[in-house]
């Protein structure tokens, strides 16, 4: 259980003193949180099935469920470097979440003899995975089939949670976000470019989420130097034929103003999905704007205006003419009114352009969502080629290729949004069952960064955590047990 720490005392209070015992101790309680949920959801399973195991049978000594429980508790729990598995190797909760036995063999020391190989058995594994090891499970995700089983596990993590809150039944309408984010690298990772925009070198992949829930539901890597715009057709097109079968029976679009091009809105249009994006300003729009950006005669309000006005624009290598909505904004203690330009394709009768204003600006919460990832889980992409110089300080003896560096962290992103999204499972029942708002970072310090002590008795083992987070599970753990999914 760990060596004795030599006594310290502290200099301000001679009372105070510090030492290290053998005893189970832990601040990572909420790993067996998340893997409740995990559980509940059947999503560990759901992968396993799906994922192709390219491993030496006679060589597995961590079963293909435990890594993938490993890698999602760790981000979860905000270790983000593969590093900090051999630190948290020991760890009595992480030890108990990831493991698929029972009872209280994870805790349990395998006898060795003194000189002797600890046996490989896949039933049980020594502690967590190694960094090694869980590099090797990236390699092996990084296949074109596991990397989409993967996708396709971020819309199923949604829509099992969903639906079992819901008691099976699809939502009539949802608005699904598209975006793009940049994640910044340190090194030169390969498809990294410098982005000018964003001034600094990136990756920058595109984003789903669904608007009304906050969930995360796809995520594709891309080029630094990517157009915000580039693969939307692809993307967006698979994505709605899965959200309208599992979830929704219409799934609206909304979009950012680097997205609307011809062939990503006449896909939309053709598949008669309703949509709403901003559109830059150019001459053209500015010269149809010029007319209208003037204010009523009379002192202005106390409150600052908005206005909008229905028109249609056809831009030059557009194929048709399309609706647009002028928004004119009034600004406090500013002179000249700003406005901007949004496109859509329902009817002024579906959604007048106050109502369509008003949607548009809900991108925020989206936007927020989106933002708590690159925040709070910070995603690191930083697999790049680099074969082994040297091995125990002597030149390895066989050498292997560094595999497709650019798979690999498309893999690291999928694995990142996913622990996302179990997190963000517990936010939404933090927040039913305190009618509170949660941020992810709150919901990480107070539900799942908790000191634990674990006390074995017998084949038990007992979790003792303090008041404060014990109040806040209480209220979570029969919503927990309302996720079962059939």
């Amino acid at each position: 259980m760990g060596e004795e720490l030599t006594l310290f005392r502290a200099e301000f209070n001679g009372s105070v003193r510090i030492e290290s015992r053998s005893e189970r101790l832990t601040a990572e309680a909420g790993a067996v949180f998340l893997r409740e949920v995990i559980e509940r959801l059947g999503m560990s399973g759901w992968m396993t099935r799906r994922l192709e195991d390219a491993r030496d049978p006679e060589l597995i000594t961590h079963p293909l469920s435990e890594l993938l429980n490993t890698s999602l508790l760790l981000l979860g729990q905000g270790w983000r470097d593969q590093d900090d598995a051999d630190l948290l190797r020991n760890d009595a909760v992480f030890r108990l979440a990831v493991s698929e036995r029972r009872g209280i063999g994870p805790l349990q020391a395998r006898p060795c003899a003194p000189g002797e190989v600890l046996s490989k058995n896949p039933a049980e594994p020594d502690g967590l995975a190694s960094q090694p090891t869980l590099s090797r499970l990236v390699r092996m995700l990084s296949s074109d089939g596991n990397r989409q089983v993967l996708r396709g596990a971020l819309l199923e993590c949604a829509a099992r949670r969903i639906l079992a809150t819901r008691g099976g039944h699809r939502h009539r309408y949802l608005t699904i976000d598209i975006d793009s984010l940049p994640v910044e690298v340190h090194g030169h990772q390969v498809g990294s470019e410098h982005n000018g925009h964003y001034h600094t070198r990136i990756y920058h992949p595109l984003i789903a989420s669904i608007a009304e829930t906050g969930d995360l539901i796809d995520a594709k890597l891309r080029e630094g130097n990517a157009h915000t715009a580039a693969g939307s057709v692809e993307f967006i097109g698979e994505l709605l034929d899965q959200v309208e079968r599992k979830l929704c029976q219409v799934a609206a679009v909304r979009m950012d103003a680097g997205f609307p091009e011809e062939h990503l809105l006449y896909a939309l249009e053709e598949r008669r999905t309703p949509y709403v994006a901003r559109v830059r300003n150019n001459v053209v729009l500015d010269r149809m704007a010029e007319p209208f950006l003037r204010r009523p005669v009379g002192r202005p309000p106390a409150e600052p205006r908005t206005w909008t006005y229905e028109m249609t624009y056809r831009a030059e290598k557009w194929t048709r003419e399309r609706r647009v909505v002028l928004v004119v904004l009034e600004r406090a203690d500013e002179l000249f009114l700003h406005h901007f330009w949004l496109i859509t394709n329902w009817t002024p009768e579906q959604m007048d352009g106050t109502a369509l204003l008003a949607m548009y600006r809900q991108r925020g919460t989206a936007e927020g969502h989106m933002g708590e990832l690159m925040d709070v889980l910070d995603p690191a992409l930083s697999s790049s080629p680099r074969q082994k110089s040297h091995y125990r300080g002597a030149e390895p003896a066989r050498r292997f290729p560094s595999g497709d560096s650019f798979a690999h962290n498309e893999v690291l992103l999928l694995l990142n949004v996913l622990a996302y999204d179990i997190v963000h499972a517990t936010r939404v029942m933090i927040e039913a069952a305190t009618h509170e708002g949660w941020s992810l970072r709150r919901v990480r310090e107070r539900v799942l960064r908790v000191a634990a002590r674990v006390l074995v008795h017998g084949r038990r083992a007992t979790l003792v955590i303090g008041e404060s987070a014990a109040i806040l599970w209480q209220a979570l753990w029969p919503r927990v047990a309302a996720l079962r999914w059939e």
